[in-house]
């Protein structure tokens, strides 16, 4: 991705947060900044999606669950887009909330295909070289 060199004033407030959580991840300030302003971007494009930290990074999550816009999808998809069969899978969330999904996917799809190949990839072998402690 190109980039481009800009200034940007803080409040101290966000610049000291900022500056936390680069110190915690060891990445630095542009690298969350640049993270912080992606979310935001996505969340407001998308209303009803949040970032949440998960073992493998950070993921695109149905607000107000722990489900990640990419099983949604996956499940979709196998369901041959049909969104009748995916509120019924899905019954206990809101006709909204799955809505936002797809509507997170229709503007990120690179992100969720990547994320489902990802996680389709996984096998116990692979498992095994990643983590050895496991086997």
């Amino acid at each position: 991705m190109a980039k481009v060199q800009s200034s940007l004033r803080f409040n101290k407030d966000n610049y000291d947060g900022i500056k936390r959580l680069s110190g915690e991840s060891g990445k630095d300030f542009s690298a969350i900044a640049n993270e912080l302003i992606e979310e935001a971007i996505k969340a407001r494009r998308c209303p009803g999606i949040m970032f949440g930290d998960g073992i493998t990074g950070r993921r695109a999550r149905i607000e107000g669950t722990g489900i990640d816009v990419w099983e949604v999808i996956r499940d979709y998809r196998g369901m041959d887009n049909n969104f009748e069969d995916l509120k019924e899978a899905y019954h206990w969330l809101t006709e909204r909330q799955l809505k936002a999904a797809l509507i997170y996917y229709k503007l990120y799809p690179e992100e969720i295909n990547d994320r489902i190949q990802r996680n389709e990839s996984i096998t116990p072998e692979s498992m095994s070289i990643k983590a050895p402690y496991l086997s």
